[in-house]
């Protein structure tokens, strides 16, 4: 790979990073390991025989945009001083790693598949999927244990929209080495994926339909600061935590004056929030930044309620572990909500 280009950002402070406008990053794909990845992408697509290359270019976000055979690809993928910002932000940089990122992509191929062929005209395509007319929600609430959808991205996401199942459903087919005939055995989402086996193999070598080249949002016309754009990104993951753990959080802790002179719970939980917040988000697919949320109001329930971390921090991790879990998982697929992420 050619030496990485060097940016008069790169060494700016993260205040002054973030004042910064997004279209004066001029970052690209060229060059850098984002490259490595759609080579990958296209390497993956010749050997299932499909003619479509989806071009790409940077934007704020993850998306392709519709009737759009191509994939918008986050500013902060482009450089590793770029990560660090998100991450610090966001508390997680989402396609960060290569097998997220190509996770990514191949669901993005599918999208750019469905629209260079406008796959979702055909009648067994609305009867699998459902009609891609259909409004995108604005909250979901998953199944976890149905089997009539693929489990590729995070939070059973092929459940949200007929083309994200479509998306989905190709970009388990499109992975190499998955075994998805074994691994969907006796699944009704076997019959999707056998269709998509059989449509790649019928759109084989054919034009498309739609060969816009256009690039949707790329990021030089963003005039939004780096700033500007994380306070709306954050603000769309945040939401008030509901005050229904006090009872849980006085099992797990104590409130004896015995234990006046032990750890404050508040405490142990700032030692630990990390990794059981990555723990917790890795199991249940939520975001960091939400189950942060509510780590900051268990360390002020905590507070308030005066709770000391007594016995083992080995035990008392675990405990405290499924605790987050089991909230994060009723807030997921209670009666509260489930937001729509667009990918």
């Amino acid at each position: 790979m050619p030496r990485r280009k060097k940016y008069p950002w790169e060494k700016l402070s993260d205040e002054q990073l973030l004042k910064r406008r997004l279209s004066s990053l001029r970052v690209g794909i060229e060059g850098t390991w984002l490259e490595d990845c759609l080579n990958t992408l296209y390497e993956e697509l010749e050997e299932k025989g499909i003619r479509l290359r989806p071009h790409a270019w940077i934007s704020s976000e993850w998306f392709s945009p519709g009737n759009v055979p191509g994939i918008a690809i986050p500013f902060y993928l482009v450089h590793p001083r770029l990560m660090k910002l998100e991450k610090k932000m966001m508390l997680d940089v989402e396609g960060g790693t290569w097998s997220e990122c190509m996770a990514i992509l191949r669901h993005e191929a599918g999208h750019a598949i469905q629209h260079g062929y406008q796959l979702q005209r055909r009648r067994r395509w609305q009867k699998l999927f459902g009609p891609s007319s259909r409004r995108y929600p604005r909250y979901y609430k998953p199944n976890p244990a149905s089997r009539q959808y693929v489990q590729h991205l995070r939070l059973w996401y092929a459940q949200s929209h007929p083309d994200e199942d479509f998306a989905e459903t190709f970009a388990v087919w499109l992975r190499p080495r998955s075994n998805w005939r074994t691994r969907y055995a006796g699944w009704p989402a076997l019959k999707k994926l056998e269709y998509v086996d059989e449509l790649m193999e019928e759109i084989a070598g054919k034009r498309l339909v739609s060969t816009t080249r256009e690039r949707v949002d790329p990021l030089h016309e963003l005039s939004q600061t780096l700033g500007e754009h994380y306070q709306k990104k954050q603000a769309f993951y945040a939401f008030t935590p509901p005050k229904t753990y006090d009872r849980d959080l006085m099992k797990l802790f104590s409130a004896d004056p015995r234990h006046r002179r032990g750890q404050p719970a508040s405490s142990f939980i700032r030692r630990h929030r990390a990794h059981i917040r990555q723990l917790v988000a890795r199991w249940t697919g939520e975001n960091q930044l939400t189950l942060d949320a509510v780590l900051d109001d268990m360390i002020f329930r905590c507070r308030e309620l005066d709770l000391r971390a007594v016995g083992s921090d080995r035990r008392l991790v675990a405990d405290f572990t499924v605790l987050l879990t089991a909230k994060t998982m009723h807030a997921l697929f209670g009666p509260s909500r489930r937001k729509w992420i667009a990918l």
